[in-house]
């Protein structure tokens, strides 16, 4: 896992998508639904594909909730109005919440966004 880490830590500094490895058992859904999820925990943006019938349960798996979405929204709206009020962090749901946290829900909104521009 150190090597995983070590690379979306690269992503994100270079702020790159970046992919988790193929899954090369084709017939094991459970197995495959498993690596997405834990991919998406681990920070990966997706996965490398090899068959068809992976592509829904990877769409599935990191695609943004609508529970992720409207916290993204509330997020850059609070860390917004706290800006210009001259603060640098601000808290949401009782959390305190900062650049990096903005970052990342400007992530989720932008793939929402890419998503829906699918139809």
């Amino acid at each position: 896992q150190f090597g995983l880490q070590r690379c979306l830590m690269a992503a994100r500094y270079g702020d790159k998508v970046i992919l988790d490895g193929v899954f090369n058992d084709i017939k094991d859904d459970a197995g495959f639904a498993a690596e997405c999820l834990q991919a998406r925990q681990f920070g990966f943006d997706g996965k490398t594909l090899i068959h068809p019938s992976q592509v829904e349960p990877c769409n599935e798996a990191f695609a943004p909730t609508e529970a992720e979405i409207d916290h993204s929204r509330r997020v850059i709206a609070a860390f917004t109005e706290a800006e210009a009020e001259g603060r640098g962090v601000v808290t949401v749901d009782g959390r305190m919440i900062e650049n990096l946290h903005v970052d990342n829900a400007r992530r989720v909104l932008a793939v929402a966004d890419a998503i829906a521009a699918l139809g």
